[in-house]
């Protein structure tokens, strides 16, 4: 059966036609000798619509001279590269909540034409393996007319139990690549601020609890304080899987064993890191690839107690609402999980939510304050105000659960640079959120 369905990227892109929805999946699993022979197809093709997210190189079909006039790109998450895409006129953000990706390709997404992505070599068993991006993939492949799967010798086998691979016989197309190297992710190095926010962030970790830890230089901060620390049986259910479990795992922070579902596993929906991370994912029973509306779910997050989540935000106003995916209508990133985790750990017993920021940002020695009046036009509020619970700067750490508008104003300006909190006293003022007696 392998054998029968073997083809050239060339010739298995010919199955894709102009005016098609063509789906490259997520992250590291993106195609690259199907994405070249698509994009040397560019001529033959009009109106070709790509889906894709967490992009981490420029697609093929990106580069070509004209692209715009053959091609769109759709992406669930912004990279720099996907903002790139987008800059160049050619792309275009795809608002959603992650955890319901999969049921929006099942109910809500019409046309899924060519599915084409990177797996592992096939098994024994007649299954080529996701890779570490179980994602949404399986729902994808439901949905796709035609399925061509790319196999890369260098793709992790990650195990799972369900929706983490598929059968050949449900492919149309196997295409044996180039074998590149899993593209990798490495992290920024930790500024004095990132530390700071971390400390203040793990001195709230009791032992036990179950990380989930988003993308940037503060929960990975997070991760390296927590290997520094005393804490003992830390479990991980988290939407990506980045190098600072890996490092916990082997220092002896992480077993799993008081996780109430899943124990002594380590659950994630997709993976991104350097090449020890990949190493470590490979056919190891500790971690447990799932698809990402099981990984997600608030209620299966509800039912681990001691949940921590950890996420980064660009700015929060003073009301609570925070924007982690956009400044004014430049999409950054995405809503991703953040807002899955943020409702979930607050319903776990004894769990709680973080998100973290920078009191300020700028360049040439123009700061700016992170934390603002109100959101700017067009910026997305990706947690509501009603559904923040912790926030943390350098400043310090404050809880918005049960605070009314001026005890929010009143937190929130606390743990603001100093050089602004004047400034938002006066804005608080005006919008008639705070009061004279509790200046700080």
């Amino acid at each position: 059966m392998y054998q029968s369905k073997l083809a050239t990227a060339e010739e298995a892109v010919k199955s894709v036609k102009s005016g098609d929805w063509v789906d490259y999946g997520i992250c590291a699993g993106h195609p690259v000798a199907t994405d070249k022979a698509l994009a040397d197809r560019a001529r033959e093709l009009r109106d070709i619509k790509v889906r894709g997210a967490i992009t981490m190189w420029m697609p093929e079909i990106c580069k070509i001279a004209d692209a715009v006039k053959h091609f769109t790109w759709n992406s669930w998450h912004c990279t720099g590269i996907d903002r790139k895409i987008i800059g160049m006129g050619l792309g275009y953000f795809s608002p959603m909540r992650y955890s319901e990706l999969p049921k929006i390709y099942r109910e809500n997404i019409e046309n899924v034409d060519v599915a084409m992505f990177q797996v592992a070599p096939m098994d024994e068993h007649g299954f080529f393996n996701f890779g570490p991006q179980a994602s949404h993939l399986m729902a994808v492949c439901e949905r796709a007319k035609v399925i061509i799967v790319e196999v890369n010798q260098n793709m992790p086998r990650c195990l799972g139990g369900f929706e983490e691979g598929i059968h050949v016989s449900k492919v149309d197309y196997i295409v044996e690549g180039d074998n590149p190297a899993v593209a990798e992710l490495k992290a920024n190095g930790l500024t004095d601020v990132d530390r700071k926010v971390a400390e203040l962030i793990v001195a709230e970790i009791p032992n036990g609890a179950c990380l989930q830890l988003g993308i940037g230089g503060m929960p990975n901060a997070v991760g390296l304080l927590i290997g520094e620390s005393d804490l003992k049986d830390l479990g991980v259910h988290t939407e990506m899987y980045v190098d600072a479990f890996v490092d916990l795992s082997i220092q002896g922070k992480i077993n799993g064993s008081r996780k109430s579902i899943d124990r002594f596993r380590q659950v994630f929906a997709f993976g991104s890191g350097t090449q020890k991370l990949y190493e470590f994912v490979n056919n190891n029973p500790q971690v447990m690839s799932c698809p990402v509306d099981y990984v997600n779910d608030v209620n299966k997050v509800a039912m681990i107690d001691d949940f921590i989540s950890i996420n980064n935000a660009v700015e929060i106003d003073l009301f609570g609402q925070v924007s982690s995916e956009s400044s004014g209508i430049k999409q950054i990133s995405g809503t991703g999980g953040q807002l899955d985790f943020v409702l979930g750990a607050y319903l776990s017993k004894g769990g709680k939510s973080f998100i973290c920021l920078s009191s300020t940002y700028g360049k040439n020695d123009k700061n700016n304050s992170r934390i603002v009046p109100t959101l700017a036009p067009g910026t997305i509020s990706t947690v509501c105000r009603s559904c923040t619970q912790w926030v943390v700067t350098e400043f310090g750490k404050v809880n918005l659960k049960g605070k009314n508008t001026w005890q929010r104003a009143e937190a929130l300006i606390s743990i603001a640079h100093p050089d602004f909190r004047d400034s938002l006293i006066k804005e608080g003022e005006r919008m008639n959120i705070w009061r004279n007696s509790n200046k700080i």
